[in-house]
């Protein structure tokens, strides 16, 4: 299956539980676009997707929240980009694992 790839920006958030995690938030036009390129990879709930932000690159799953896309940021990929809570976030993102 060929990768779908999406241009995206939104902002990090933090969510606090035992430990903080961080997300990037995608749009609602931006999450219903990636819903219809995720059709038959979705797995409850999750997609997985390969990430690129600036020269980095790493595989994850989007999370599905409140309607929208939660794309999650380790802290080995957001320290060393210098990424903060609220600060808007420009990432490349392909659909499926290459």
């Amino acid at each position: 299956m060929e990768p779908l790839d999406f241009a995206l920006a939104g902002p990090l958030v933090e969510w606090r539980g035992p430990a903080p995690f961080y997300f990037v938030q995608v749009s609602e036009e931006d999450t219903d676009d990636i819903k219809i390129a995720a059709q038959g990879v979705e797995y409850w709930g999750q997609v997985p997707v390969v990430v690129r932000i600036d020269e980095v690159e790493f595989t994850t799953a989007l999370f599905p929240k409140d309607g929208r896309y939660l794309v999650p940021v380790k802290d080995a990929v957001r320290r060393p980009l210098g990424l903060e809570v609220g600060m808007v976030v420009h990432l490349e993102l392909s659909v499926g694992r290459r």
